[in-house]
């Protein structure tokens, strides 16, 4: 993979830098502004033209989320099985499910506190209906 802008692509690097505040301000996910911008404006790649990430540059305007996109993604993954777990206390599939959902759930996070994103005291509460 190349690490230079494609030819192809005219905007500059101020420009790509602007369209991702106002897409964030709107209230897009870092993956949703990746795709919007790929497919409505045509930028297949952030870094090779302004040399920063999607979330480097949210940070330095300070917009960025205060938790991981993939994380919170599982959280919420969780929270809607909790939800359903309540209601169907006899869904063994979705028991296991849980148990998995939620175990990732701590490998991810433990990579976050190592790495530094999360702080060192955050813990993930579980949410797991007991069937009986």
């Amino acid at each position: 993979m190349s690490r230079r802008p494609p030819s192809w692509c005219k905007y500059q690097p101020e420009e790509v830098e602007a369209f991702i505040l106002k897409l964030s301000k709107e209230g897009h996910s870092l993956s949703s502004i990746g795709t919007i911008l790929r497919d409505q404006y045509a930028i297949p790649l952030v870094k090779p033209l302004t040399g920063k990430s999607i979330s480097e540059t949210l940070k330095a305007e300070n917009l960025a989320p205060s938790m991981p996109e993939d994380l919170s993604n599982l959280i919420k993954k969780a929270q809607s099985l909790a939800v359903h777990m309540e209601k169907n206390k006899k869904d063994l599939h979705n028991k296991r499910n849980m148990q998995i959902v939620e175990a990732r759930i701590h490998k991810l996070s433990r990579y976050y506190k190592r790495e530094g994103v999360l702080p060192k005291n955050w813990k993930y509460e579980a949410k797991i209906a007991s069937v009986t």
